[in-house]
């Protein structure tokens, strides 16, 4: 005789209706004081019966029932959803895109209690073939992330992403900086167009593409004080950014940088150019004192400022699918390291926290050669030559 269930191990038997074996527990009771259960199927009394056992382990584990049916669609965009606050909004839509484009259509539908470490290692395997490394790792970070903060909140028992490793992707496309005959065309091509002034400043000063679109006008001092004790140079005050609350990238970021007369000039062709703008306008113009604004005033679009700088880019003589708004800041410290200022203060000038990013990322002309050492050498072992 088979021995009876002790109460809370659940109940077992066979549903001639669905033509399959039940697995039922209780897991509380409602208001009305009738029992809340949940039910598994199988096709076998065996696979029922491990069914039940995972129903009864769970609920001792804390783990509602209910969970069996949340994916790793589910994970993510609730991660998306309330787990990224703060964050600014061109933030949260990147990654939104990549969650769209490489998790939700490719292991979105996997259970996530189901999902293994094995599950992960193959779609990252996958996505690699595809996709840069630095693609790769943001891709792993999401998942990772999401499925912790999923085991926060008992979905899950434990995170398998966290095990896998993150595989080499394809080469990214390499950052590029302007040489200087490159750099006078653009500056040439954009003479006359929207974007004239933000993009001598670019190359001129080196400020970020968030630091310019928030640049205020009150930010801007175009004359200097030439009779101050000492002197007053021309200045911009890089302060904000358009990221979440407008904090620029880091506080060694929040800087104030000299003027060269180029941009001062640009700037005030640019400021009688949105004068005209604002009367144009008339009261769709709606005031924030931006010194790159749209046609109506308001900040402008990260996209529309893209599309306006490959049409100078093309202007140019160049391709514009191969460059960015952002490698003019490449150009500032390239053509800065090849006229031999120090590294230590083109760190400074583009506001990074010291040299290793300066050096490392952005500087793309390594010039001029590194010849103290050889020359100290030379004196050194001539004076001594010259004393035998």
């Amino acid at each position: 005789m088979t021995e009876r269930r002790s109460r809370g191990d659940g109940g077992l038997y066979w549903s001639e209706d669905r033509q399959r074996w039940i697995a039922e527990v209780t897991v509380g009771f409602g208001p009305n004081g009738r029992r809340i259960t949940r039910k598994r199927s199988g096709k076998t009394k065996t696979q029922a019966k491990n069914k039940l056992k995972d129903l009864v382990r769970d609920l001792d584990d804390g783990i509602p029932a209910e969970d069996q049916a949340y994916t790793v669609e589910h994970a993510v965009r609730d991660w998306l959803a309330h787990g990224l606050s703060g964050r600014d909004t061109e933030t949260i839509e990147t990654y939104r895109y990549q969650i769209d484009g490489h998790i939700t259509r490719h292991i979105g539908a996997r259970k996530l209690r189901e999902l293994s470490a094995e599950d992960v290692d193959k779609w990252l395997a996958d996505r690699a073939t595809v996709l840069s490394t630095r693609t790769v790792r943001m891709l792993h970070s999401i998942l990772n992330r999401s499925v912790k903060r999923a085991q926060k909140r008992d979905k899950v028992k434990r995170n398998v992403v966290a095990l896998c490793e993150v595989p080499a992707g394809r080469e990214g496309r390499p950052s590029k900086a302007l040489t200087m005959r490159q750099a006078e065309a653009v500056l040439k091509a954009a003479e006359g167009s929207p974007l004239h002034a933000y993009i001598v400043m670019s190359v001129l000063i080196g400020a970020r593409p968030e630091e310019l679109r928030a640049l205020t006008w009150d930010h801007v001092d175009l004359h200097g004080d030439p009779r101050a004790e000492p002197p007053k140079p021309r200045s911009i005050k890089v302060w904000r950014s358009v990221r979440a609350k407008g904090d620029t990238k880091t506080k060694k970021s929040r800087r104030t940088l000299a003027l060269p007369l180029r941009c001062a000039v640009a700037l005030r062709l640019h400021r009688l150019r949105q004068a005209g703008l604002r009367d144009t306008a008339g009261a769709r113009w709606k005031e924030y004192g931006l010194v790159f604004a749209s046609r109506v005033g308001s900040e402008l679009d990260s996209h529309n400022v893209r599309r306006e700088f490959r049409k100078v880019i093309k202007a140019a003589g160049l391709e514009p699918q191969d460059w960015t708004p952002r490698e003019m800041r490449h150009s500032f410290v390239s053509l800065l390291s090849d006229s031999g200022v120090a590294i230590e203060d083109i760190a400074r000038l583009v506001g990074h926290n010291g040299t290793a990013v300066t050096e490392t990322v952005y500087r793309l002309q390594i010039s001029p050669v590194i010849v103290q050492g050889a020359e100290v050498m030379d004196q050194i072992f001539s004076n001594r030559d010259q004393e035998s």
